[in-house]
């Protein structure tokens, strides 16, 4: 009889484990210290940590998918994954084409990357990742805005003297800057953007509400506080 009950327990478990949804969880892996690829080849980062709690917490069997930023969007639509989990910001242009979470970080500032504290970011030539709310930003400031496929680009372009400064995420810049002699960050900060969230299609209501309730879990236990503090991606809820 006891093994009869045992029985019946292993396959009721492989039952529920069999018809777990499965979520495809697109990221770029090269946006550190949002996300990256670790020496083992694996997405890494505090959007790997926290896809995987809340895909636990909402009881999902999630697979991570690496794409190019330039197209992230796109794939997320044409069905190549089902989320967006990338450093994304919300904004209203990338509403209009897919739906997003609640935010789970807040508005992180942008800052400058310069090789000399005199690097004209006014009138002068900015680098910016092609498709983020900094290349935005600089088409509409006045300077001259260069743009790349991936941020590492950026930062070559600076170097090489294409460009005079580079404006992202001031987490990921402030540690190259922080290991590089030759590198600084400007004083000068621009807030934009509306906040990091999750992006889906449009049709996926069902799996929004999921996330949006396990993020609202996260943030009411302090997990999500304890996340942003451990890879200081910036001020927590």
């Amino acid at each position: 009889m006891k093994n009869l009950v045992l029985s019946t327990a292993i396959l009721a478990l492989s039952a529920g484990l069999a018809t777990a949804q499965t979520v495809r969880m697109g990221t770029e892996g090269a946006y550190p210290p949002y996300n990256f690829i670790n020496d083992a080849g694996e997405v890494d980062g505090f959007e790997r940590e926290l896809g995987d709690e809340l895909c636990k917490r909402a009881e999902l069997d999630c697979q991570w998918v690496t794409n190019d930023w330039d197209s992230i969007i796109p794939n997320l639509v044409s069905g190549n994954y089902d989320t967006i989990i990338a450093g994304m910001s919300i904004t209203e242009d990338r509403a209009q084409v897919i739906d997003f979470t609640q935010g789970y970080t807040q508005p992180d500032p942008s800052g400058y990357l310069v090789m000399s504290a005199d690097a004209d970011v006014k009138g002068g030539v900015v680098a910016a990742q092609t498709g983020t709310i900094q290349a935005a930003f600089i088409a509409e400031s006045g300077a001259t805005l260069v743009e790349f496929a991936t941020p590492d680009e950026t930062v070559s372009a600076l170097r090489s003297g294409e460009a005079d400064a580079v404006l992202a995420d001031d987490a990921y810049l402030q540690p190259i800057a922080d290991e590089n002699d030759d590198l600084m960050m400007l004083e000068q900060q621009e807030m934009i953007g509306g906040g990091v969230g999750m992006g889906l299609r449009q049709s996926d209501d069902e799996l929004r509400a999921k996330f949006d309730a396990a993020i609202d879990s996260m943030k009411a236990d302090g997990s999500l506080n304890a996340l942003i503090a451990k890879w200081e991606i910036g001020p927590g809820f």
